[in-house]
């Protein structure tokens, strides 16, 4: 015997129910007696409470939105039921319509929707799509009853979350049982009190509707089926990697659930928790995958934590000032305090000190909670002893879950190292004595990014994701977009790195993709991007995206981007650039762009900017670090020149060899930059300051390869011509060169 329940994205459409058709029918040969129990069809749940709040408010809008109801349930009917079967189920679905339509006019004419009426209106969901469910399985000859659960929960009066009277629900359901059905389509959500008036067991009930089945029976199995593949380690629409887990303990699923996990609702685990009956939850949609196991057992996952979940908004209520120190019932007031007017503490923080108490709440009960405890303490308002209460919005609530953490040293270091090397704050922070759970309050901005770096440490720490942001397309960027390509499966085998480019730019047109841009065809998808290039709008997506182990790369000469520097790093984004001047400038902003990187916990990476791919920058920083002292520096520091030097032999003009020098790929995007000793003199400073002394772009004496007219033209095909002008200059002090 087992009881399976399918909810509101199983019954989403009619679709799907047939493949729920052929489920069932392959389950029936396998087991002799199935409870199946069904949420109303998806979204008609919200549909129908804002029908209720619309006819109540006047709002004639309701009717429309009961037609669209209508039409949806008529429809199904038809598309899942034979022409045979049609009439008789189509009169019972318009007879529940019209009595929907009764009820619904009555809140317009009486402009009032109680608790009790709206949980009248919530059950015509599971009331129409079990009933359609049954006679479609009737239709295809499976032995099958419906069940109306108004006859068989019985319940208190507390519309709205009404609790279970369990003595009489177990006797009705094992009573149900005695008919010795195949399949018996159960309703879930509802009940009723013992004077027959319906209620709703809380949103999400249809699970607790099976659990309590499951455990009145005594079932083998409570299947939980969905639209993904069992409980995952995050929620997969904001981390990429998430995957299923096969086994979790009671417990583990109920901390998930209790953070914002969707696939189970907590109260269901209570039931076959004290049976000690296993609940499978599996994929409507692919129902051959083995899904997750939830039991009395962990299971051995082989991960420090199993799984990670959140409460997308909550408000934290601040509560501190000197008079609560050492003083006792402080806290039974404040929370006596907030149970008077029903308001549920998601999470409590207190400092050893006694001076703060951080509480967390959901955001609609964040003011009614600030004046119940400013009412609770005004005395002590009064009397300044406590400060006023502050509320911090727009906090989002991430819940770290796994019995493995149990006396597992390091586990809070590995999260704060990861939030720390991604800027992320944490404002409030909570784990029990059962070391199960670790709760954090983070700015609602960063959820996603969280989440993506926790799971990247916890789950494939072996593995990280790089997201990449290009700016430059010329010989270098395009050079690094095409390394990218061509490395990214030796970097994942080897280094273990999965590497993105999100975002690219050239000097007309900028492209983004928090997915990752096709490397084989990025140069076409940004020819075609109606998207043109703004420093501004580029910089501010690229923060805007907040992914985790994000790099800025500048594959540019502008001198305009270096300037941005400090605010890149700022935000927690390392920078990788062959771009010289941002270190060549001043001292003291080279020495505010290290203070940045080391104060963010970023990379500042500029090795290109002497030596190419040879690693300089990094020897001078190792013999710096380890108490070397540099006294002299000797090299050829511009490979543009020593060709030049090299190749100028008075066979061809000055100016072709620097075209020629510029086709190879060895000067600055703008030759001038070489020839005007610009490119030597940055080059030169940034090895005087790694060597540790504080020079500035003054100190460097320059003498230049061209004149000031070359020199001053507006574009480089303009510099190029009064170049050749000057040839026979060159060609002079070649001569002279040459006598000496």
């Amino acid at each position: 015997m087992k009881v399976l329940k399918f909810g509101g994205s199983s019954v989403k459409t009619p679709e799907r129910i047939k493949q729920i058709a052929r489920i069932i029918a392959r389950k029936t040969k396998a087991t002799d007696r199935l409870f199946v129990v069904f949420s109303a069809y998806g979204g008609i749940t919200d549909q129908l409470v804002r029908m209720g709040n619309q006819a109540a408010a006047g709002n004639l809008d309701y009717k429309n939105s009961f037609s669209d109801l209508e039409s949806r349930h008529l429809e199904a009917a038809r598309q899942l039921l034979t022409l045979q079967s049609q009439t008789d189920a189509l009169t019972q679905i318009k007879i529940r319509l019209n009595e929907l339509e009764e009820i619904l006019h009555g809140v317009f004419l009486v402009k009032e929707l109680t608790p009790k009426t709206l949980d009248y209106i919530m059950s015509f969901g599971e009331r129409l799509a079990a009933y359609t469910i049954n006679e479609l399985f009737v239709d295809r000859g499976l032995d099958s009853v419906f069940v109306d659960t108004r006859n068989i929960i019985y319940t208190g009066n507390e519309f709205g979350r009404a609790k279970i009277r369990y003595k009489q629900t177990n006797n009705n359901i094992i009573s149900l049982a005695e008919s010795n059905r195949k399949v018996y389509v159960v309703t879930g959500f509802i009940g009723s009190t013992v004077n027959q008036e319906t209620t709703t067991i809380g949103r999400g009930g249809s699970d607790f509707t099976a659990s309590i089945f499951g455990a009145a029976l005594n079932v083998d199995e409570i299947e939980i089926w969905t639209d993904v593949n069992g409980v995952l380690t995050a929620d997969p629409g904001k981390v990429e990697h998430a995957f299923s887990i096969r086994n979790l303990s009671y417990e583990e699923a109920m901390e998930l659930s209790h953070f914002g996990a969707r696939v189970i609702y907590p109260p269901t685990m209570q039931p076959a928790l004290d049976r000690e009956i296993p609940i499978k939850v599996l994929n409507t949609l692919n129902p051959d995958f083995g899904g997750t196991v939830i039991s009395k057992e962990s299971g051995t996952a082989g991960h420090l934590i199993k799984g990670m979940s959140a409460i997308d908004d909550a408000c934290l209520l601040q509560i501190q000032g000197s008079g609560m120190i050492g003083v006792a019932g402080i806290a039974q007031r404040i929370f006596n305090a907030l149970a008077s007017h029903d308001i549920n503490i998601i999470l409590i923080s207190q400092a050893s000190s006694e001076h703060s108490i951080c509480l967390a709440v959901m955001p609609e009960y964040a003011t009614q909670a600030k004046k119940a405890v400013e009412h609770e303490l005004r005395y002590e308002l009064r009397d300044k002893q406590v400060n006023e209460v502050k509320i911090e919005k727009d906090m989002a609530i991430l819940a770290i879950v796994g019995e493995n953490m149990r006396k597992t040293t390091g586990i809070a270091g590995k999260i704060f190292n990861a939030m720390g090397r991604n800027g992320i704050n944490i404002v409030a922070i909570a784990q029990g004595s059962s070391e199960l759970n670790i709760s954090m309050v983070l700015s609602k901005f960063d959820e996603t990014k969280a989440m993506n770096a926790l799971h990247d440490t916890f789950f494939l720490s072996e593995n990280k994701s790089i997201h990449l942001f290009l700016m430059g397309t010329g010989l270098i960027g395009s050079e690094f977009v095409n390394r990218v390509r061509n490395q990214a499966s030796r970097l994942a085998q080897t280094q273990h790195l999965s590497v993105k480019i999100i975002g690219i730019a050239n000097s007309r047109k900028m492209i983004f993709d928090k997915a990752g841009i096709d490397t084989e065809k990025w140069d076409e998808r940004l020819a075609g991007s109606k998207s043109k290039t703004n420093l501004n709008i580029f910089l501010k997506k690229m923060i805007e995206c907040n992914l985790p182990n994000s790099v800025f790369i500048d594959c540019t000469a502008n001198e305009e981007i270096p300037m941005r520097y400090a605010d890149i790093l700022s935000a927690n984004i390392s920078i990788a650039t062959p771009n010289k001047i941002a270190n060549s400038i001043s001292y003291e902003m080279y020495q505010h762009l290290q203070e940045k990187a080391r104060k963010h916990n970023v990379q500042f990476l500029y090795e290109t900017n002497v030596g190419a791919a040879l690693p300089i920058i990094n020897t001078i920083q190792d013999l710096i670090a380890s108490g070397d002292r540099i006294t002299r520096l000797e090299g050829v520091l511009s490979g543009t020149l020593s060709y030049v030097f090299n190749t100028f032999t008075g066979e061809k003009p000055f100016s072709h060899v620097i075209r020629q020098a510029q086709e190879l790929g060895y000067t600055e995007p703008d030759p001038r930059e070489d020839l005007n000793g610009m490119d030597v003199a940055r080059k030169l400073l940034i090895l005087l300051r790694e060597a540790g002394y504080p020079y500035e772009p003054d100190d460097i004496r320059i003498e230049k390869l061209i004149s000031p007219d070359t020199e001053a033209a507006p574009s480089v095909s303009q510099a190029y011509r009064q170049l050749e002008k000057q040839d026979h200059v060159y060609s002079a002090k070649l001569e002279s060169a040459k006598q000496v």
